[in-house]
């Protein structure tokens, strides 16, 4: 097993240490995640709200 895991990284050393290939993973629009959050935490306190009128 670690010889195959050897044998991968030396094929594919080069792109481990290019900063533009680990740019390219992390290049997720946060700004639509921050909005997703956003969203669910006024969905949370609404709901928390909700509980709360109906006595829970």
């Amino acid at each position: 097993m670690i010889s195959k895991w050897k044998t991968e990284f030396l094929e594919n050393m080069g792109a481990a240490f290019e900063k533009d290939a680990v740019e390219e993973k992390d290049s997720v629009d946060t700004q639509e995640l921050y909005a997703q959050i956003g969203q669910l935490k006024m969905e949370n306190e609404f709901l928390k709200k909700s509980f709360k009128k109906l006595g829970g």
